[in-house]
């Protein structure tokens, strides 16, 4: 076993922020760096694969996880329940692996809780307008859940001050060396209270109060 713990790094987004194309981009430039697969009950998109992007299961084994205790967290999103099995985690930050766990703020919250010595990012599209282009160019949401999604970005996104690090999706080269430099321990630009962060993220989110 190694003497030097692992990082857990909780990156975190709206829908559509492009944050799992960070992560991956993230995970190419820091190999060191592994990747905490989730669990879901929602369907797989199109080319991903289940043990590499998430763990499908079914909302009856979903439900016996969480009773036995076996999610570090779990948050219900839309028509979905995403859990982190809590002993993949354990076992690799206690080998000494870092790793990065890709979840809505509600599970950062959880994982705050439980693990308050982790790295929490929370990442912000440049704009509204261009959240929404975003969305539109996946092509694999029907327009409802598109609605649905855009009115509840908001929201999620007035969550940003409770995490140590916001990281803007404007240029992504940019914003895959922002993370970067966090990893590194030398992200003091990016910390939630930095200069002009509050103020970008006020006129993005307008006056949406966190949800509980």
């Amino acid at each position: 076993m190694s003497e030097r713990r692992g990082r857990l790094y909780v990156i975190t987004a709206p829908s559509g922020a492009g944050k799992t194309s960070l992560v991956r981009a993230l995970m190419e430039k820091e190999p060191g760096l592994g990747f905490s697969i989730s669990c879901t009950t929602r369907r797989p998109r199109p080319n991903e694969v289940h043990g590499r992007d998430y763990f499908f299961v079914s909302h009856g084994e979903f439900a016996r996880m969480v009773e036995a205790g076996e999610f570090l967290e779990h948050a219900q999103v839309f028509d979905n329940r995403y859990g982190t099995p809590r002993a993949q985690v354990e076992q690799a930050l206690a080998a000494g692996h870092s790793l990065i766990l890709e979840i809505d703020w509600q599970g950062a919250r959880q994982v705050r809780a439980a693990m308050p010595e982790c790295v929490s990012v929370f990442v912000l599209p440049p704009s509204q307008p261009e959240l929404e282009r975003r969305l539109r160019g996946r092509g694999t949401d029907a327009e409802e859940v598109v609605q649905r999604r855009l009115r509840d970005a908001a929201a999620d996104m007035a969550h940003w001050s409770e995490f140590d690090y916001v990281v803007v999706n404007d240029e992504f080269g940019r914003a895959v060396e922002e993370l970067s430099a966090i990893v590194a321990g030398r992200g003091e630009a990016s910390r939630s209270s930095a200069p002009g962060i509050a103020s970008f993220a006020t006129r993005l989110t307008g006056d949406h109060t966190p949800r509980e």
